[in-house]
């Protein structure tokens, strides 16, 4: 049986702590797409963390974590991470990295740091990780496979030459940067071998044999749907699909394994980084809800930065959630809004004078305005509440609109980052 666990919106969804406690019934977790530029922040016993690379099962014995040959692979920031578990006494996780995984080297960071400063005020806002030069190369077929650290040498070598040849020359003449040198990118290489080679399988055989034995698999999804480069609010996206449907593919299963998608809805909107966003709010709106908000205030789990800060937009969501396949929604961060006295919600866009509840394409979008409709707050702390039953009349009736606008069953109620501060609901939704 195989989960996937992904993001309906820009992403910061809450998608770790729903992992984190689903993997408590799970055999095996895999990340299948994207690297360290985003992350997952978990609360649970051991205390505090922001998960970048690892999934966010790793604080189970009984788990295996895999990371996926979709995934952009910072093998040093993968050891870093596993380190700074064990150091506050989580017990060593069992990792397995896929042989097909490709290398985020560093020169990706360089190009992506020198690629947004040469953009300037036209930047993408990037997290200036190395995700874009690393996905670029790796559908260019100049990036290095996992596989290829434990082959022939001279081949390797080779590979690095030609590399280094296209490379220098947007170094010298697009950036005006140092040039690589070939033995100092072919020993960053044998290093990386050094340091990954315990973890390196086949993890496509190894999730073969554990669906043929009935295993219990997790796929985690990095950010969500409106970042999709294909789906998403393009070109102010990330690099990899954000999509359940790739979970297959960056994992290296059948697409047909894929029964149950649980999609992570945020009870409010926000986002980290350049891109259209309709409900968006600014002032002390923005940074009351923002102060308030996730497990301490929304900031990038990565980076630090201020998320920008909006209204629950049902446009975006219900295109979201019908992109990833949705089967059920876990709706997460509901008690943060306790405090407001009338809670406004986007139902609609206006464009041109039209209104519409389809999401809209890049250019169209930018020309969108929000169409609100508001709710009475429950002016309560819903934290601590157990039963659906128990919430506030008002709460209950702010989820059902959610539910009813974005057409999908809302199965899971989040109210408070700890792992077991979920309230679990049978859904009356029917489509």
């Amino acid at each position: 049986m195989v989960k996937a666990i992904v993001g309906a919106n820009w992403g910061d969804e809450g998608k770790g702590k729903i992992t984190d406690m689903l993997a408590e019934e799970s055999d095996i977790i895999v990340r299948f797409q994207g690297g360290s530029n985003a992350g997952h922040t978990i609360i649970n016993n051991y205390g505090k963390f922001a998960l970048h690379l690892l999934p966010s099962g790793v604080f189970y014995n009984h788990t295996t974590s895999i990371i996926g040959n979709g995934v952009a692979l910072n093998i040093p920031y993968l050891v870093k991470e596993i380190d700074s578990l064990v150091e506050r006494n989580v017990p060593m996780p069992k990792i397995l990295v896929s042989d097909r995984a490709q290398i985020l080297m560093p020169y990706h960071v360089d190009f992506d740091t020198y690629e947004e400063a040469r953009l300037a005020g036209k930047s993408f806002g990037s997290t200036k990780s190395g995700i874009a030069p690393f996905y670029s190369d790796k559908y260019a077929k100049i990036g290095f496979q996992v596989s290829e650290l434990f082959g022939s040498e001279k081949d390797l070598k080779d590979k690095v030459a030609n590399i280094c040849t296209i490379k220098n020359c947007l170094l010298e003449h697009l950036y005006h940067k140092p040039l690589l040198k070939e033995e100092e990118v072919f020993n960053t290489l044998m290093e990386y071998k050094t340091m990954v080679e315990p973890y390196v399988c086949d993890t496509s055989a190894f999730l073969h044999q554990a669906l043929k034995e009935g295993k219990r698999i997790l796929l985690e999804g990095q950010l969500g749907s409106l970042k999709d480069p294909d789906h998403g609010i393009y070109p102010m996206v990330t690099s990899s699909s954000t999509l359940a449907s790739y979970g297959a593919v960056g994992a290296g299963i059948p697409a047909s394994a894929i029964t149950d998608v649980i999609t992570v809805v945020k009870a409010y909107s926000s986002a980290v980084g350049a891109g259209g966003f309709v409900s968006e709010i600014f002032g002390e709106e923005a940074d009351e809800l923002r102060k308030r908000g996730g497990d301490g205030g929304e900031f990038g789990a990565t980076t630090g930065r201020p998320r920008r800060m909006g209204w629950f937009d049902a446009v975006a969501t219900r295109y979201g959630v019908r992109m990833q396949g949705t089967t059920q929604v876990a709706l997460t961060v509901i008690d943060v809004l306790g405090y407001l006295d009338e809670i406004p919600m986007c139902v609609g866009y206006e464009i041109d004078g039209k209104v519409t509840k389809d999401f809209p394409t890049t250019v169209e979008l930018e020309k969108a305005k929000p169409v609100l409709k508001t709710f009475k707050g429950w002016k309560s702390d819903i934290r601590g509440i157990t039963k659906y039953e128990d919430l506030p009349v008002e709460c209950r009736a702010y989820i059902e609109a959610i539910e009813q606008e974005i057409e999908a069953p809302i199965t899971m109620v989040s109210n408070g980052p700890g792992r077991h501060e979920i309230i679990y609901r049978k859904s009356a939704y029917c489509k």
